[in-house]
């Protein structure tokens, strides 16, 4: 069952960073580019990092997870502001 979960998690994640990827690439304005990377690559990055920390089911990297995970959902949308202010 906790390897099923973690599979799926990480294909989740990847899917995810696959469609921030593709929307990069395919959106035709710089607002929409930006709407594609911050929030479908915040979620990718979420799920990957939840698989790690059900994978090693250890409080130390549990810990460093939830604290990278928590960075990256503060910091991508004011990274994304910051970008769409200067364009």
């Amino acid at each position: 069952m906790r390897d099923t979960l973690i599979a799926l998690l990480l294909l989740s994640g990847t899917f995810f960073a696959l469609v921030a990827a593709i929307g990069v690439v395919r959106m035709p304005d710089i607002y929409m580019r930006l709407s594609a990377a911050s929030k479908a690559s915040t979620l990718g990055t979420s799920c990957i990092l939840t698989a790690v920390a059900f994978f090693f089911a250890d409080t130390g990297v549990t810990g460093k997870v939830l604290a990278i995970i928590t960075f990256t959902l503060l910091t991508a949308p004011v990274a994304a502001h910051m970008l769409g202010r200067a364009a």
